[in-house]
């Protein structure tokens, strides 16, 4: 009888039923010895698949009746199970059963099984266990490719590598949406490109992730309309509409709708556009559930500085002007030029203020986002303007606008991003027996991603997913593995190891591009004009020797057996990219990682931990605890958490890792309850000079509330 869960644990006890929930409970209350009960979470996690995941899932006599079962009744595709052999695909269940797959955590188990796992169409019998998951998954990405089918179930298995919720969820199912994170979409200013980008938001919401819009282009509040003064209603009555869509359409319940925004900060809207997220806003331009992010270039920086006003200049006659975009014209290059133009209506505000509020809005509310448009740029290697991010902030790509017909067809397909991740669970991978082999799975497996996803309802993104194969391979788990070593997060030490595992990291990306395009023989549309193909981006690999500062990363490479790249390697890698390209337009970029963490046992991304012991509501569940990941009772001083640290630290650590990124990774930004919305502008502009890319939601630590307190309570103590 061949079972979908994995193997449980025997019973601690004939008959002896615990209750699972008030076992993880127990990890939020001291022992008598004053300990940390990491044991009872185990515990937990161990009743939890015994008692209610093992007689709640569907058993089968043998792998290929499970299979055949699931396609007959329309739970699996047939056509990624038909490019393999029966006898392969039976070796690879035997081989996933056989690897002793355990979850560490009862949220890490919770989560798959709620959220991951395939169940019957009423929700009452569990199909998949992790092993059968992992496998679909593999077989699905591997498109027929034993060699790299095998190499993913153990990547994943032994928690090397995790594709993202999105791919993870659907890789497999009849029943599915795409396997895409998240999609960006650029507006122009016309009420075609308005109701296209409307309808693709819809489109794309139901299929999948989250989708991010720039709204840059589009004319301000009173700007003309066929010449006729104060038409138009700029940037906010189309946000509504944005979050009504977002609101409306999710990928089947399992996913909830959710959009982002972008404006540039020298938009004539961008007042109105931040006050849409105040508490008290009116409830006729409240955004509720959009998220904001705002493109600040350097200029903004330097005026505030000297304390000057900050010109806001009107699209719609930037366009007339450059013909070109405001979202593709770079502020800080132009902006005296944009000044002096009696053709450019504009309008001004102090630069502190525009400041002073974006704090404001970031203390009460987390938003907006902020991308650092010129850092971005200075850093982006292929040609043409970045100008948003996505929902996270971590996808930074160049788009090229679309052109419509009156019935909202396409004249001129232009490319939208959409974005293909999975994570490094950096603990696991650093311990891999080849660091460069599983990273080049990753790559291959997320590649995979991007050549199996056709957007066809919107042609803008499946044009752009075509011409650049985009992939974000991403981290996790920096936080946790440092601990589990002894070395504090932001130290001298923490961020040696950071700057030279992502150097390391990016070697083996770009060696495995490389790679598929000389087996391909095709590269990314526009290799050519890239710094890739002029060899430029390599220069600060080959014009010095990069090797760690401190001696304890030194020692820690050498016993994990992960060769840093030479200059010698960096030449090497050079001559082949340059004389065969590499396949992937993109290749890094670092998500925050949610659900998948629990999951895999990481820290979520790079950024520390938020607590000891967190706690999180799971639906009818309720309160469920969630240890930090290789947190013992012996190590609890390496696990400062985020609020503590500071954000100095983190930035620090974030900016070693960012030279490294083509794309960007995102950053939360951590205060404790005593900061003051000056502390968030130091913030912002310490980040802004050590020149980080985006930075994501700020939080900041509420709290304790009079008489709170609980006895013995871990997480009100740590």
């Amino acid at each position: 009888m061949t079972t979908l869960t994995q193997e449980t644990p025997p019973r601690t006890g004939i008959g002896v039923r615990k209750d699972y929930h008030a076992l993880n409970a127990q990890l939020n209350l001291f022992a008598p010895d004053g300990s940390i009960q990491f044991d009872k979470d185990q515990e937990a996690a161990d009743e939890y698949l015994r008692q209610h995941v093992t007689p709640n899932t569907k058993t089968f006599s043998s792998v290929h009746d499970r299979l055949d079962w699931l396609v007959e009744h329309e739970y699996y595709e047939p056509e990624f199970l038909a490019a393999y052999t029966p006898e392969f695909i039976s070796g690879l269940y035997e081989h996933a059963y056989g690897v002793g797959h355990r979850f560490h955590t009862f949220l890490g188990a919770f989560k798959f099984f709620t959220s991951y796992a395939l169940k019957t169409f009423d929700g009452t019998t569990y199909l998949e266990g992790f092993e059968d998951r992992v496998v679909a998954t593999a077989l699905y990405l591997g498109q027929g490719d034993t060699k790299l089918a095998t190499s993913l179930v153990d990547e994943m298995l032994l928690g090397r590598f995790q594709p993202a919720t999105p791919t993870f969820l659907n890789a497999g199912k009849a029943q599915r949406g795409e396997l895409v994170s998240c999609f960006l979409l650029r507006l122009e200013d016309n009420l075609e490109s308005i109701g296209r980008s409307v309808n693709s938001a819809l489109q794309l919401s139901k299929r999948g992730g989250g989708v991010a819009l720039l709204l840059t282009n589009l004319r301000e509040t009173g700007a003309p309309i066929k010449k006729i003064e104060n038409q138009a209603s700029g940037v906010v009555p189309v946000m509504k509409i944005l979050e009504d869509s977002f609101s409306y359409a999710n990928q089947l319940g399992a996913r909830q709708g959710a959009g982002a925004v972008y404006l540039h900060a020298h938009h004539p809207d961008i007042m109105g556009f931040l006050d849409t997220k105040r508490e008290n806003a009116d409830e006729k331009i409240r955004i509720k559930t959009l998220s904001l992010g705002v493109v600040i270039p350097d200029v903004t920086f330097q005026l505030a500085k000297e304390n000057r006003d900050m010109h806001l200049f009107s699209p719609y006659d930037v366009e007339r002007e450059y013909g070109k975009p405001l979202s593709d014209l770079s502020v800080s290059e132009h902006y005296d030029d944009l000044v002096g133009n009696p053709r450019i209506r504009k309008t001004t505000i102090s630069a502190r203020e525009f400041f002073k509020t974006l704090a404001e809005l970031q203390f009460e509310s987390g938003y907006p986002y902020v991308l650092f448009e010129d850092t971005v740029n200075a850093a982006n290697p292929l040609e043409g303007w970045v100008n948003m991010s996505n929902l996270c902030s971590e996808i930074l790509q160049v788009n090229t606008p679309s052109h419509y017909d009156a019935a909202i067809g396409y004249e001129r397909v232009g490319r939208d991003i959409s974005c293909n991740l999975g994570s490094l669970n950096i603990a696991q991978a650093f311990a891999s027996p080849d660091f460069g082999q599983t990273v080049e799975t990753a790559v291959r497996a997320l590649t995979s991603v991007s050549e199996q996803t056709d957007v066809d309802a919107v042609p803008s993104v499946a044009a752009g997913n075509d011409a650049s194969h985009a992939i974000g391979l991403g981290q996790m788990n920096l936080h946790g593995f440092l601990a589990s070593q002894r070395i504090r997060y932001g130290s001298e030490e923490g961020i040696d190891f950071t700057d030279l595992y992502f150097l390391t990291v990016t070697y083996h990306a770009l060696r495995a591009s490389n790679q598929i395009a000389i087996e391909r023989g095709k590269t990314f549309t526009g290799f050519d004009t890239s710094s890739y193909a002029d060899g430029s981006y390599f220069d600060k690999y080959t014009d010095r020797d990069w090797q760690p500062d401190t001696q304890r990363v030194r020692d820690l490479f050498t016993e994990a057996g992960v060769a840093i790249p030479t200059q010698a390697d960096w030449a090497a890698l050079r001559e082949s990219v340059q004389q065969h390209g590499i396949y992937n337009a993109y290749l890094q970029a670092v998500p925050p990682t949610g659900s998948i963490s629990y999951v895999n046992n990481s820290t979520a991304s790079i950024h520390p931990i938020a607590a000891k012991v967190e706690i999180r509501k799971e639906g009818k569940l309720g309160r469920v605890y969630y240890p930090a990941p290789h947190m013992t009772n012996e190590n609890l001083e390496f696990f400062e958490d985020a609020y503590e640290i500071g954000y100095e630290k983190i930035i620090d650590t974030y900016a070693a890792a960012t030279r490294h990124v083509d794309q960007g990774l995102s950053l939360t930004l951590f205060f404790r309850d005593t900061a003051t919305t000056r502390d968030i502008n130091k913030a912002q502009i310490y980040a802004w000079r050590a020149g980080i890319k985006t930075l994501y939601y700020i939080r900041l630590r509420q709290p304790a509330l009079e008489g709170t307190e609980i006895e013995n309570c871990v997480s009100c103590a740590l």
